[in-house]
């Protein structure tokens, strides 16, 4: 399942007339780059969650070797990310599935390493990568070893790295997790992050969560030209 509804608007202009994953790093598109990962790790289905330019979304995965669903977010402008994984629950709700961010490149491998995770919820952490306040950051109770929480207002010295932006959701923990969404939804909560919802679950008991360590390997966010400059030389090869 990939999020792709947003706007992108600091990587104008390359997202002019595109959602950000379909930016280019070295001549293939993030989104293309995610295919090919989830692919190699048996992936048959996606859906796809988006918004703006999502025309040049879909003209992008005709032919691609998946069934591919869309689920269009109409308030991509003015809500955040857990609404627009809300509307995918007709497709997901009864399956286990990766959950990636539209704006992320990363080495297969990550998906692997997830897949191979016992838990409700299995995500992707970089401990290693020097944090700052913009970042979406995991806290791990000490006497568990779960993910506790997730927050960009954790405090540095409380994280134990960041959240990159990729997750396993359980079989058995899918219709849990939209139960809350749609929750939050009707409460009118459409500034959430997802990552916000799986704290409230995590708070209440209904969701156990690790942190899959891959700060070995090679992913990067894409937001602004900084970032995407970082990506250019991170995936040289």
């Amino acid at each position: 399942m990939i999020l792709a509804a947003g706007i992108g608007s600091r990587l104008r202009p390359l997202t002019d007339d595109r959602p950000k994953a379909l930016v280019q790093v070295r001549g293939r598109s993030i989104l293309a780059r995610a295919l090919d990962a989830l692919r190699a790790c048996g992936v048959e289905k996606l859906v796809v969650a988006g918004g703006y330019r999502e025309d040049a979304l879909r003209n992008a995965l005709a032919g691609a070797p998946f069934e591919v669903l869309f689920r269009h977010n109409a308030r991509y402008e003015t809500t955040q990310n857990s609404v627009s994984l809300a509307l995918c629950r007709d497709a997901l709700e009864r399956d286990a599935f990766f959950r990636l961010d539209g704006d992320v490149v990363f080495d297969a491998s990550i998906l692997s390493r997830l897949d191979s995770a016992d838990a409700s919820l299995a995500t992707a952490v970089d401990s290693r990568r020097v944090l700052d306040l913009e970042a979406m950051k995991v806290r791990v109770d000490p006497r568990t070893g779960l993910i506790a929480g997730f927050g960009k207002g954790i405090g540095l010295a409380d994280a134990a790295g960041e959240s990159i932006g990729i997750e396993r959701i359980a079989a058995d923990a899918s219709a849990a997790l939209f139960d809350a969404l749609d929750h939050a939804g009707g409460r009118g909560e459409t500034s959430l992050y997802y990552e916000d919802v799986y704290s409230r679950m995590i708070e209440r008991g209904a969701l156990r969560a690790v942190a899959v360590e891959v700060g070995d390997l090679r992913w990067c966010e894409i937001d602004a030209p900084d970032d995407l400059a970082f990506a250019e030389r991170l995936f040289g090869d």
